[in-house]
């Protein structure tokens, strides 16, 4: 069952009617725990189990973390029962934390492992006793887990019950590539049982046929230039390198925000408003607020999580740049077990440094702050920023050092091999090289678009025009959609 399709619709029409026929709270989120297993078995039916393993576990080291201390202790003990209490909590949360940690790290390295052992693993699809997969969604499972831990150790409240706990963990909407999502934001929705006016139901069609359109209509064309680009490197010359990876560029961002507008538009059909995890990030100007608008939930995550924790920006300009280069790292390390996921870390980290050194220069030189709020500098600003961006992305769609390396090394002055223009560009795709970069520039230009509609105008389609263009999104994406779907680029994270 993929998102989207005609499966998937019926199954979700499905779903959404018999949630708001049932009038009890504990039915609605047991129909939620069903419908989620259904939908997970559906994909990837071997780790059913084991994603119901971690849930229970860490639901009850949840609960453990947030049992009271006794009140009945006389007072001159009441010190000693404190502390000894303290104690077991943070080790409670050490142990729910790794449990999730060790089998996220198990599953993305453990291949990496074996090779490095001289372990040869099966290549071959039906050989699941040597060749290791990893569960889909299990990152941003393992992500909720943690921070459910962490928030009911800082004080929240745990889930009352297993089936407000196993509701939000399961749900299908989200479960495979988020957004990452918060236990009591989500909860309390469900709570409300107030089923969704004219204007959710109609925002919530819209979005999974504007989802369907970026998905099948834009990211997945681009994605047959994209492949076949880098799939023939050896050919390649700088200029088509430069292209494919600014096609991938925006393969990405369209790709993944059209899952989560699917996955936002399903849940507000019933009545849960799931968080954005895109704002427009390829208009930003500077890497930090590229960070606020780009996988904002997991920015969020990584800063109450990792960045917070290591001290956050309150000890000093050297342990902020120590930090900030820290977090971007592990967020290179959480994508995969290859070096160019280290070297996107690291790029990331860098730009993040470097704006964080340019804010503290600004207050010693005000020219150079008044510089960047002119628009000069604000040009400036979002060609640094997006160049570090889209230069980026080539580590992050070529891991392997071999890869990366040809890249590199063709990236300036190379020609294209004879046959590259005409195999991939007029045979594949039936057009030209410049012709494919207007293409994309036109993109760019109705992202743009939108952006200075929807941010400078402060426009939003009404919903009568959303409702009208629903059926004319979910037909274009259904007629011209490419001969196969291709699985989200998150779906192997």
């Amino acid at each position: 069952m993929t998102l989207p399709s005609l499966v998937y619709a019926l199954f979700l029409l499905s779903v959404v009617g018999v949630f708001w026929t049932l009038e009890s709270l504990q039915a609605r989120l047991w129909l939620l725990v069903v419908a989620s297993l259904i939908f997970y078995a559906s994909i990837q039916v071997q780790y059913l189990l084991l994603m119901v393993a971690v849930l229970i576990v860490t639901f009850f080291v949840g609960n453990a973390i947030a049992a009271p201390l006794d009140w009945r202790i006389p007072n001159p003990r009441w010190q000693l029962a404190e502390r000894g209490w303290n104690q077991r909590r943070t080790q409670l949360l050490w142990l729910g934390v790794g449990i999730n940690v060790a089998l996220l790290l198990g599953f993305k390295y453990a291949e990496g492992l074996f090779r490095w052992l001289g372990i040869e693993l099966g290549t071959a699809p039906d050989d699941t006793l040597t060749r290791i997969i990893m569960p889909l969604g299990l990152s941003f499972f393992v992500f909720e887990c943690i921070a459910y831990l962490v928030d009911v150790y800082r004080g929240s409240p745990a889930a009352l019950n297993f089936s407000d706990f196993a509701a939000y963990k399961l749900y299908f909407p989200k479960l495979i590539s988020g957004p990452i999502t918060r236990f009591h934001p989500f909860i309390d929705q469900v709570e409300q049982q107030k089923p969704p006016g004219l204007n959710t139901a109609v925002e919530g069609l819209w979005l999974i046929a504007y989802g369907a359109m970026k998905k099948l209509l834009i990211a997945d064309h681009i994605a047959i230039l994209v492949n076949l680009s880098f799939d023939n490197l050896e050919r390649a010359g700088s200029a088509d390198i430069w292209l494919a990876t600014f096609a991938y560029g925006l393969q990405l961002y369209l790709d993944f925000s059209a899952y989560v507008n699917i996955a936002r538009g399903s849940a507000l059909l019933m009545g849960i408003n799931l968080p954005q995890n895109f704002d427009a990030p390829y208009f930003t100007t500077s890497l930090a607020d590229f960070w606020r608008r780009w996988h904002i939930t997991l920015g969020d995550w990584l800063r109450n999580y990792l960045y917070f924790p290591l001290g956050g920006s309150r000890r000093g300009l050297v342990r902020t740049c120590l930090n900030l280069m820290a977090v971007m790292l592990i967020a290179g390390v959480w994508h995969g077990n290859n070096w160019g996921f280290l070297i996107w870390g690291g790029l990331h980290g860098a730009g993040l440094v470097i704006h964080r050194l340019s804010l503290a220069w600004g207050k010693a030189v005000p020219k150079l702050k008044a510089f960047w709020g002119t628009l000069p500098g604000t040009g400036l600003g979002w060609l640094l920023t997006q160049g570090l961006v889209f230069f980026s992305w080539l580590f992050f769609r070529l891991p392997e050092p071999d890869r990366y390396t040809l890249a590199l090394q063709r990236l300036w002055g190379t020609p294209s091999d004879a046959q590259f223009s005409q195999l991939v560009y007029l045979e594949s795709l039936g057009f030209t090289f410049t012709q494919l970069l207007l293409l994309l520039c036109g993109v760019v230009g109705l992202m743009a678009g939108a952006y200075v509609i929807k941010r400078g105008l402060k426009l939003e389609l009404s919903w009568p025009v959303k409702l009208l263009l629903v059926p004319l999104f979910s037909v274009l994406a259904w007629l011209l959609a490419p001969a196969e779907t291709l699985p989200y680029i998150y779906f192997d994270f």
